[in-house]
């Protein structure tokens, strides 16, 4: 229910770049191992394939290329009150834009780590103008980049969601929208857009 296909979850790596990856203990009965990490989808693929790095120690901690793996990328997400729905009875929801990609991560080369620190910097330097590049620091970035260990991450199970209100009727889904956007307490847009997007209005209520 309120699953999403591959493109769209292609969509919200390259538009989230901030995620979680989680791997599994490395012995029975312990704690998963937990990291923040900045995501890329890979440029050269067209399916759902993360590119990221991780200090070394980090690495070890995780058992990168060997054990399975979890990167959780999330999107817009946000309280949904029963105020706005001006009908009753209802209770408190909470809408998200989720999906975990599944998978034991590859290893890459230092010089395909060095890429995916380009490709990291370019990225969020993008909407910077003028923008910093890691070409401008290049001695240096090769003497700290052996710091880090780069992977990829191709699932082999993905599981994406966008829960958005897609079981109110079409009046409180418009009464939600217009409430994201303008709501002095919860307002959040970017939610706003994601309703939209999930409970397209009707065009005949439009006139």
């Amino acid at each position: 229910m309120y699953a999403i296909d591959d493109d769209r979850v292609v969509e919200m790596i390259r538009a989230n770049p901030w995620a979680l990856l989680v791997s599994e203990p490395e012995r029975t009965g312990g704690d998963p191992v937990i990291s923040h990490l900045p995501v890329l989808q890979d440029p050269d693929a067209t399916t759902p394939v993360i590119l990221s790095h991780v200090a070394n120690d980090d690495a070890a901690f995780h058992g990168l290329g060997s054990r399975r793996a979890t990167v959780i990328v999330q999107g817009a997400h946000g309280y949904v009150t029963p105020v706005w729905y001006q009908a009753t009875p209802y209770v408190p929801s909470w809408d998200f834009l989720v999906a975990h990609l599944h998978g034991v991560p590859q290893l890459l080369t230092g010089e395909q780590t060095f890429r995916v620190l380009d490709l990291t910097c370019q990225r969020m330097e993008s909407e910077r103008d003028p923008s910093w590049t890691l070409s401008s620091v290049t001695e240096y970035a090769h003497r700290i980049a052996p710091g880090v260990t780069g992977f990829r991450l191709v699932p082999d199970r993905i599981v994406g969601k966008a829960k958005m209100s897609q079981d109110k009727p079409p009046e409180i889904v418009d009464r939600i929208v217009e409430a994201l956007r303008t709501d002095p307490f919860h307002a959040n847009p970017a939610l706003a857009d994601e309703v939209r997007r999930a409970n397209p209005a009707d065009p005949r209520l439009s006139t």
